[in-house]
Formats: structure tokens, sequence, C-alpha cells
């Protein structure tokens, strides 16, 4: 072929599609969305400008200070540092002697095994099974539990409906809610942006058009949530503009309703659930004095009593599906908003119905609610870590900051470890972590941050040592979900750039230094390990009565999709039909709407029933210095902030920052015009934004997505934490609860105000400076 003519057609699969990627003389020039796909992502064109750019980690880094002065807290240099190339035997021996140092002084419970994020769609170039695969070869790691994304909602639907992941993968289909449902109740909206993505890969997206076909056929959408523009708008929505923070607060007004005008269904209640009797007296306030009727909630949710009663009748009338957020777990008492809904939705007796009862999260990701047979994939096998120590997820900068204190969760009390070594490899965590600046010190404590990443992101810049990975583009890999129905073979579309690796050959290198090249790699290379686990996929899609074709013919067509369900997908539809032979997985077998193991815990707010606690911060609060409510949700340029530094997340920003919603009335008490440039701040930290004046927010409300590069001053700047827009130097950084210690950024007050201060160019997109060479880092050494 002559190599001078673009050549197309190599596939590649992303967390936001599948793509036809088109080269030339060995370069990615675009993408293309894929053949089958009806809504193509646009987030993947992101990559094609930035794979080659000057935020590109081409070599080996090592920060000057710890070349210098060795392991050690490095006492505000992480992140303000310049960097040092070194070679990959270098690179090596540094890090395999680290390793070493830490575990024999110290024990390998002192090395965190950080690796949370999405890092990148593939079942084998998986960077966070690549790390805990290699970790626990060499001993194992202090690890984290549950998600940032819901973790609320994975330590408590176990308790109320056995199982957390059947519950969110098994939503009631689109297909189903278009001929069955009348009314669909968005507590949080249905936000098609996030839809855009499912973690291991999208081979069709049907959120927009799954939505936007109930809509035609009549279905009813009513957003409650503080953000219009959650429920799209062709959908017609009934927009009611609840407080931040107060959905428990109407979801208990509802219930009082069904119950004191007799429309709940106590036949359903009495067959399908247990512990009613123990959650009426607190709705009814017998245990407290203060019944939860709906004039209580209209006080707390900023709804009138009457349109809260309404609401109860018309969801009593019509087939009704209440679905919630994954938003909703993301706040203070989070675990309470699915516990509150699941009740309303047993009052209403629609639970496993066509059409009816409960959804978790429709919308959060493209799979939700597709009507889809997943293929049961296989997954690099992690080994067994010895190590017992963990942290819940979100709890990362207490970790840190206080080794040797006690911690609750689940029941359980743990301790947090003195951690020497922070090793990370997918993810980021100055994205997704509260509170940037408190983190950013704890960053400070351990002896080395070793890092795996392939641009100059916050999470690079404030690491010790950056080893530099290959994108999915630049290997080969098999992207599979069991969120989603296809197999995508994912071709190598160009060589990595510079000296970039695979994470595999960085850890299969860093096992052979460290004496146990064998036991990770089992003398497998890339492709081995994909013909492997593609022949373990092939096994167990058999036993599931699935076809796969053998490994040669699908890499030559480069994609399978499975048949559709016999029957479209009903949540909970099975328990209904026979709760005696398909009980649920909790003690009685049934929905728990009292759960006695969670009240043994003796959790003042978490008491095992569905229960309303005034949040930290919310906008109910009448008094205080800070008098807005911060809602930072998810982007629709990027995931989370995957490719901010690319071109089509860029074209989003104004003047170069991340534009923050505020409503006209709130804009007009401060002097802020269209287009001002804004200083947010709370008593974390502040940032600097610029302002969009929109009625699409409620007064009281403002909206910062997430995902803006964290870009904290190098000096002089005491006023500002992030000069680009990073929500995360605002919020909490406070667990949900005693019981799940899940993240609460979305409990969060600030102000906001014109900014007048010097402006600094945002440099978030600027490298930090590099020194290059071998006799660089003999300089260093010396001097």
């Amino acid at each position: 072929m002559n190599s001078a003519r673009p050549v197309k057609g190599t596939l590649t699969s992303s967390h936001w599609g599948t793509y036809r990627v088109h080269t030339h003389n060995g370069a990615v020039t675009a993408l293309e969305g894929f053949e089958l796909d009806p809504d193509p992502s646009p987030i993947g064109q992101g990559i094609v400008d930035v794979l080659e750019g000057p935020l590109r980690i081409t070599r080996p880094m090592v920060r000057k200070g710890w070349l210098e002065r060795g392991p050690g807290g490095a006492e505000g240099s992480r992140g303000q540092d310049e960097f040092v190339e070194v070679s990959w035997p270098r690179a090596i021996e540094l890090v395999s002697g680290e390793l070493d140092r830490v575990r024999s002084q110290y024990g390998n419970e002192a090395i965190y095994g950080g690796s949370y994020g999405w890092s990148s769609a593939g079942r084998f170039h998986h960077a966070q099974s690549q790390l805990k695969r290699f970790l626990n070869t060499i001993g194992g790691f202090t690890y984290s539990v549950n998600t940032y994304s819901y973790a609320a909602a994975e330590v408590t639907l176990p308790y109320v409906l056995g199982d957390f992941y059947s519950m969110v993968n098994g939503a009631t289909s689109w297909d189903v809610l278009k001929e069955h449902c009348e009314l669909f109740m968005a507590f949080g909206g249905v936000p098609v942006r996030n839809g855009q993505v499912t973690n291991g890969g999208v081979g069709r997206h049907v959120q927009k058009q799954g939505m936007l076909a109930a809509a035609a056929n009549g279905l009813k959408f009513v957003n409650v949530g503080p953000i219009r523009s959650d429920v799209l708008e062709e959908a017609g929505a009934q927009w009611c503009p609840i407080y931040p923070g107060s959905d428990v607060a109407l979801l208990l007004g509802i219930a009082h309703t069904l119950n004191e005008e007799g429309l709940a269904d106590h036949a359903f209640l009495a067959r399908y659930t247990t512990g009613f009797d123990r959650f009426l007296p607190y709705l009814l306030g017998a245990t407290d004095g203060q019944p939860k009727s709906a004039d209580w909630a209209a006080v707390r949710t900023g709804l009138s009593a009457d349109d809260i009663r309404e609401l109860a009748r018309e969801m009593a009338r019509k087939r009704t599906m209440i679905s919630v957020s994954w938003s909703l777990t993301r706040q203070d008492n989070g675990e309470q908003p699915y516990w509150a809904a699941i009740a309303v939705a047993a009052m209403l007796g629609q639970l496993g119905t066509p059409g009816g009862g409960i959804g978790f999260g429709y919308s959060a990701m493209n799979a939700i609610g597709a009507n889809y047979q997943g293929i049961p994939g296989a997954s690099l096998p992690q080994g067994r870590n010895p190590v017992k120590s963990f942290i819940p997820v979100a709890r990362i900068a207490d970790m840190l900051l206080k080794p040797g204190e006690t911690f609750e969760y689940n029941g359980l009390k743990g301790t947090y470890p003195e951690i020497r070594l922070v090793y990370w490899a997918g993810g980021n965590p100055f994205h997704h972590h509260q509170d940037l600046d408190r983190l950013r010190q704890a960053w400070q404590k351990p002896d080395t941050v070793i890092v795996h990443e392939w641009c100059w992101n916050a999470q690079a810049k404030h690491a010790d040592i950056v080893l530099p990975a290959a994108t999915s583009l630049e290997r080969n890999d098999i992207a599979s979900s069991s969120r989603d129905p296809f197999l995508i073979f994912m071709e190598k579309a160009r060589e990595p750039v510079g000296e970039s690796l695979t994470d595999y050959e960085i850890f299969g290198r860093l096992a052979g230094a460290l004496g146990v090249q064998d036991a990770f790699t089992e003398n497998r290379d890339e492709s081995g390990w994909l013909q492997a686990l593609y022949d373990e996929t092939r096994e167990k899609a058999k036993a599931s009565n699935i076809d796969l074709p053998a490994f040669p013919e699908f890499v030559a067509r480069g994609w399978f999709e499975n048949s559709l369900p016999e029957e479209p997908q009903v949540l909970l539809k099975r328990f209904r039909d026979d709760p005696v032979r398909y009980p649920l997985k909790t003690p009685s077998g049934k929905i728990e709407l009292y759960s006695e193991q969670v009240a043994a815990f003796g959790y003042e707010e978490c008491p095992g029933f569905p229960f309303w606690r005034e949040p930290a911060e919310w906008a109910g609060q009448t008094a205080g210095k800070y008098r807005l409510h911060l809602i930072s949700n998810q982007p629709k340029n990027k995931l989370h902030s995957q490719l901010d530094h690319g071109s089509y997340s860029r074209a989003s920003k104004i003047n170069g920052r991340e534009p923050v919603v505020i409503h006209p009335q709130d804009a007009a008490e401060r002097g802020i015009n269209d287009g001002s440039l804004v200083r947010l701040f709370s008593p974390r930290g502040a940032c600097l934004c610029t302002a969009v004046i929109s009625d699409e927010v409620r007064p009281g409300v403002l909206q910062l997505s997430t995902g803006a590069w964290y870009d904290p001053p190098t000096e002089g700047m005491a006023d500002l934490s992030c000069l680009h827009g990073n929500p995360n130097v605002l919020t909490r950084d406070e667990g949900t609860s005693r019981l799940a210690q899940g993240p609460s950024a979305m409990s969060c007050l600030v102000d906001i105000e014109v900014y007048s201060g010097p402006v600094m160019p945002v440099g978030a997109f600027v490298p930090p400076v590099v020194r290059k060479g071998e006799q660089q880092e003999r300089r260093v050494i010396e001097n």
C-alpha cells in the first residue's frame, strides 16, 4: 500500500463510543462514528489533535527535587517542580528500587494502589486491572472500595433490594417505557449528555432516541431538580425546580400523601416488603413529633404543598416510573434518596410491572435502559491481594493526612495506614476528588508518587516519577462490557508516540527487575493475552447461548453484536411474578424498607429506614455567608476530565475558562453580566470562571460542570485555588455518612463575585519545565 495514501477502516472503541479511525502517513487524522451508531458522540474527536501535541509525555520523567534528595515528603514541591528526562532502564531501576525499599522497610500495606478511574476501554489494557495484577504479584497493596459515581447506593441497595449491580443494570428498557409507562418522574433529571458513555465501551447510542420515542408516544416526563436542561427540551417535561438536596423531603411528602389519602397499595407492601410498619411511625411523626407531610416537605423543597399532593395523586393514578439519578447519591446523606424512592415505589405497588417501578440512573450511562443482552466477557486476572488494609474510595486525603486514625464504614471500623508510596495508573484524583487544596496538601506526604500517564495533566504534574503510557489508539485490545451487546476489536491505529509503552509493557519490565516476570506475564505477550481472553469470553458466551466467531474471524470483521433478548427488560419482574421462587438477596427475601442490619450499626444519621436529615450545606439553609448552591454535574464535552485539552472540549470554554451558569436574579444582585470573569468561593477555596446568565437554573443555584483541569496559581494569589474553573476546589471532602463514606460534592454552598484582581493566563495546558537528557540527570544528582 502506498504510505502516502489516506487509510480508513481501523476500528477503535472508547467509553464514549466506537469509531472508524482515519490515518495518513502513520498519524491519526480523524475519528468517524461507527456505522451502526445512530447518535455517535463527538467527544472522541478530542484526541486527534493532542496525540502528538505539546502536552504528550514522550519519555520517562522524574521530578527534579526527588532526584536530588531521594524519597520523602515533598513539602509543597509536588505540582511546582521541574522534571528531568531519564531513560527507560533508569526509570525501571528507580521504580523497582523504590518499591523494594518500601515493601521491605514498611510492608506492602504502605503502598497505595490508587488507579481509580475510567482509564480507557479494553479488556486487556485496562490500567486498573494491570496495576492490581502487578502489585498483587509483588505482595499486595492498600486498596479502596466502591466508586465516586454512586458509593452510597453501592452500600445501601444490597440492604434494601439485596443487590446493587443487577438493580442498576437491570433497569426497565426504554422500549417497555414507551409502550407502558405514563409518567416518568426524573429525580435529578435524565441528562443525555451523561448517556454518551458506558464503562467498557459503547457500540450504539440509544438514550436520546429512547427518550424521544417514549415522549412522542405520550409518556409524560417530570424533571425534579434545579436544572431545566437535565431533561431534553424536546421531551416537553414539566419542571419541578426543587432545592438541591431536598429530594428525600419531597419523596417523604409524597409518601405521606399516599398514606393519608388511601393511595398506598397495602397488599403489595404486605406481600413483597418488610419493615413498612417500622418506617410508618417516622413518616407520620410518631417517633419525632413531626409528620413528613406535604406541608412539611414544601418548606424544604421550594414547591407548594398543593403541588406535592398533586404529584402523589398523579403517580398513584398512572403507570409511574421513578427514576433517581446517580448524582443524588453524591451528597450529604446520599444513602437516603434511593431508599426513600424505593419506599414510594413500593407504596405505589408498581415494582416489577412493565413501565412502572423504579430505575437507578437512566441516562447516567448509555446502557441504563437499553434493550440489550450483554456478553459475559473475560477480564485480566488480578490475582489475590494478601493485604487487608483498605479505605472507602473517597477518603484518600484523610488516609494521607491521618495515618493511624480510625474510620467507620458499613458497620466496620478501620485504621488509616501510613502510606509511603502511591502508585497510580488510570484515572486522575485531581479531577474527581473533593477539596483539591486539601488533597494537594495531603499529596505532599508520601515518600514517592508514581504514575502512568500520557499527557501532562494535574496528576502527572503532581507525581515524582511519570512513566509515559500508550493510548488506546496505539495498541490492540478488545472492547467489551456486560452493559453493551457489542464486542469490538480495537486495532492499533498508529505506533506509540515517542518512547511510550503500554501499561503491560511497563509492568512487565518492572516485574522482570523484581524477579516476578513469569508470574506477571505468564509468558504471554499482548497477542497471547488477547487470544486467551477472547477464548475465555467465547466459552462464557457459549454457556449463555451466545455463539461468538473464532478469533481470526472476529479480528477480520472487527466487531460482533449480540442478538436482542427474547423479552424486553423489566426490573424485578421475576420477583413480582413469584417472590417465593425468586426471592431477593436480602435477609427476608423481600424489599426491606427497614433494615435490622443497618439499624444495628447505631448510626444516628442512618437509622435503618428512609430518613430526612438536613444536609450540612444546601440551598434550604436560611443563614450563613454562602448563599448559592453549587451543582457540579458531569460535562457534555468530555468524560470526567479526559481530553479536556483537546479541541472539542476547549471549544466550549469561554475566554479559556469553564462557564458557570447563574440565574438572572442572582447575577443582577451581584452586578454580574453575561461573559463576566467571576470568582467562585467557598470555605475550601476559590476558582475563576466565565459567567453565563440563564434561567435554565433555578434562583439560588450555580451550575459548573466538572472536568476542567486543575490549575492552581504558581504563587502570590492566595485568594484563588484554580485559574481554570475546577469546581472541586470548592466542594466538601466529607463522607455521605458512616454507612457508605461516599463523596458528598453536591452538598456545597458557595458565593460568586465579579473578579477584579490580577488576571493570570490559564496554565492547565502548559507542560512543566523539563530538563532533557542523561547529562542533565547526572548534573542534577551531582549538584
